[in-house]
C-alpha cells in the first residue's frame, strides 16, 4: 500500500466515523483498519496532519498509541513503519528467501562480507572441522520489503563452498548446487538485546529486543554443512511451532 493510498483510506475512515471517540483514537483505529500486515512506511506527521486537516499533536498521539500496541515501529533514521510481524515455522527447514516469498513478501539483503577465513572455536566445533580447515563466512543484513529485519552470519566448510561468489541470495540453493543440500537441522533460540552494531544495521535503538537463533544443518550423510547465527529484530518476528498429542 502506497503512502497516498494510506492517506486516502484514512481520510475516508475519519469522514465516516461519526461517534464520540476522541479524534486521536479515531485516527489510531483508522490506521489499524486500513493498514495491512506487511511492512510499509507511513507519511510523516507533518504530511498526515496537512492531508487530514488535524493537528500534529493529534497525529503523534495516535501513532504513539499504535506503537504502544505493537502495531507500529518507529525506527531510528527512518520514518514510522507498520510493525507487521512475520511468523517463522520451527518445524520446517526452509531458506530465508523462500520463506518470505511464500508469505507474499519480497526478500532482500545487504552483504557485509563474504570471505574465506579460519573458523572460530564455536564454528569449528559446530561443523566438526579438522585442525587447519577453513570456512566460508557469510555476513549480511536480511530485508523484508526493503526493511532490515535480521543480521545473519553463516559459516560453511570451505571444502563444500570454496568462495563467496558461489552464494547469491540463497545459501541453500548454493549448497544444493554443490551436492550438499541440507536435510536436517537443529536450532537453539534465545532472547537478547541489541548492541550498537546490530542496532545500527537494523535501524533500531541500542538495547532493543532481539531473538538470536543458532542453527546447524546436515546433509543426508550426516556431515554438517552450515552453522548460522541470525539475530532477528524482536519487533518483527514470531516463531511458531505446531504441537501434537
Amino acid at each position: 500500500m502506497t503512502q497516498g493510498d494510506i492517506v486516502t483510506e484514512l481520510a475516508n475512515y475519519l469522514k465516516a466515523a461519526k461517534d464520540a471517540r476522541p479524534i486521536y483514537r479515531k485516527v489510531a483505529d483508522g490506521f489499524a483498519q486500513v493498514l495491512g500486515a506487511g511492512p510499509a512506511t507511513l507519511p510523516s506527521e507533518r504530511l498526515l496532519s496537512e492531508a487530514l486537516g488535524i493537528s500534529r499533536v493529534t497525529v503523534r498521539r495516535a501513532l504513539e498509541d499504535l506503537a504502544a500496541e505493537g502495531l507500529l515501529a518507529r525506527r531510528r533514521g527512518a520514518r514510522t513503519v507498520v510493525a507487521g510481524r512475520l511468523e517463522k515455522a520451527l518445524a520446517t527447514l526452509t531458506g530465508f528467501s523462500d520463506e518470505l516469498r511464500g508469505r507474499g513478501i519480497e526478500p532482500g539483503q545487504v552483504w557485509l562480507s563474504r570471505e574465506v577465513v579460519m573458523p572460530t572455536a564455536v564454528e569449528a566445533m559446530a561443523l566438526g572441522l579438522e585442525p587447519g580447515a577453513q570456512v566460508l563466512r557469510l555476513a549480511r543484513v536480511r530485508l523484508a520489503n526493503g526493511q532490515p529485519i535480521a543480521v545473519e552470519r553463516a559459516a560453511v566448510p570451505q571444502a563444500i563452498l570454496e568462495a563467496g561468489e558461489l552464494v547469491n541470495d540463497s545459501l541453500y540453493t548454493a549448497l544444493s548446487d554443490h551436492g550438499s543440500a541440507p536435510v536436517r537441522g537443529v536450532q537453539r533460540i534465545r532472547a537478547g538485546v541489541m548492541a550498537r552494531a546490530d542496532a545500527d544495521l537494523l535501524r533500531q535503538k541500542t538495547g532493543a529486543p532481539m531473538l538470536i537463533v543458532e542453527r546447524r544443518c546436515f546433509r543426508a550423510d550426516g556431515m554438517a554443512v552450515e552453522f548460522t547465527e541470525t539475530r532477528y529484530d524482536g519487533e518483527s518476528y514470531d516463531f511458531v511451532s505446531e504441537l501434537k498429542a
